[in-house]
């Protein structure tokens, strides 16, 4: 009895030793490349306005890259939007960028210069379309827009190529049956009411320029319901890229009468070029990743950055050097 006792207490012990062996291997595998001296060199980083969450974001994640590579430069460049923001790396003005899905999509089936060397590098979060207009105002869906000043974004915008849509899926011409401004979110919220009566926004929850205005003075949100973002799916094209969803109570307290409004969102991407450097775009992945607590609580829908879902940069390819970053932490 003993000697049997004694073979699986043996057996027990090496099966131990090898899952701690494994274990450790495992673990020296994984901080390797932090080992590694990092890629140095200057790189550009287009965002966008200055009070949006583009901006915020590449600003955190600036600072988060200096942290884990000193030898990095980034240089932020502020911009119109989404549209700006394909068009600036697709050609060779920027090295990476945020960019919403559909305006990635508009500018491929466009062929626009560049559009087969764009490359993606994660998926982040999702911005949500926010139709904000006075607490008091008799808007109360997309269809009451007609005739009214609205602010539908500066013209390279991911703002307003949205906006434009969403008009035209409700039956209103942009250019006619509204007198549309280039208003965003930088100056929007100070015109809502005092010249315009409603401006169109798609960005992460909260969005800090119009939290702060919410704060200060009574808006509300109008509902842009299900039936309408069918509409633009049966448009075909980038449209496929939106889906119907909610933005909850809790994102603009106060702001929304207790309820969630019904609205649409769209996938953000950070993006690069076919060109740039695998190994300078493997570790900026693994930082996209590794700060996403830290941005996450400065910007709250950056922490919805996961590995398992950003790596779903559709409609474009990994970039190589983000494809062996996601392959080395597969499970």
């Amino acid at each position: 009895m003993s000697h049997a006792l004694s073979r699986i207490g043996r057996r027990r012990a090496l099966r131990g030793a090898a899952a701690a062996f494994v274990a450790c291997g495992l673990l020296l595998w994984w901080l390797a490349p932090w080992s590694e001296e990092p890629p140095g060199g200057t790189v550009t980083l287009s965002t966008g306005t200055r009070s949006g969450v583009y901006q915020k974001y590449g600003e955190l994640l600036r600072s988060s890259l200096g942290k884990h590579m000193p030898d990095l430069e980034v240089r932020l460049r502020t911009s119109d939007g989404s549209q700006e923001n394909v068009r600036r790396v697709a050609t060779g003005q920027a090295d990476f960028a945020i960019a919403a899905a559909d305006a990635v999509e508009t500018y491929r089936l466009e062929h626009r210069p560049g559009a087969d060397g764009l490359r993606g590098v994660a998926r982040l979060y999702d911005d949500y379309v926010q139709l904000a207009v006075p607490a008091g105002s008799d808007i109360r869906g997309v269809e009451d827009l007609r005739g009214k000043r609205v602010g539908i974004g500066p013209p390279k915008s991911g703002v307003r190529l949205i906006a434009n849509r969403v008009l035209q899926a409700a039956g209103i011409d942009p250019e006619t049956d509204i007198e549309p401004s280039s208003d965003g979110i930088d100056s929007g919220p100070g015109r809502l009411g005092h010249g315009l009566d409603a401006f169109f926004w798609s960005g992460g929850l909260p969005t800090d320029g119009l939290k702060t205005f919410a704060e200060q003075a009574a808006l509300r949100f109008v509902p842009i319901d299900a039936d309408l973002v069918a509409e633009l799916h049966e448009q075909g094209g980038a449209t496929r890229y939106y889906r119907a969803t909610n933005m909850p109570e809790s994102a603009y307290p106060g702001s929304q009468l207790g309820s969630a409004v019904p609205t649409m969102a769209v996938s953000n991407l950070l993006i690069t070029r076919t060109d740039v450097d695998p190994r300078l775009t493997e570790w900026l992945t693994r930082i996209v990743l590794k700060s996403r607590d830290g941005i996450g609580a400065h910007v709250h829908s950056a922490q919805l950055v996961d590995v398992r879902t950003a790596i779903y940069t559709d409609p474009l390819r990994l970039h190589d050097g983000a494809r062996r970053y996601y392959r080395s932490v597969k499970p």
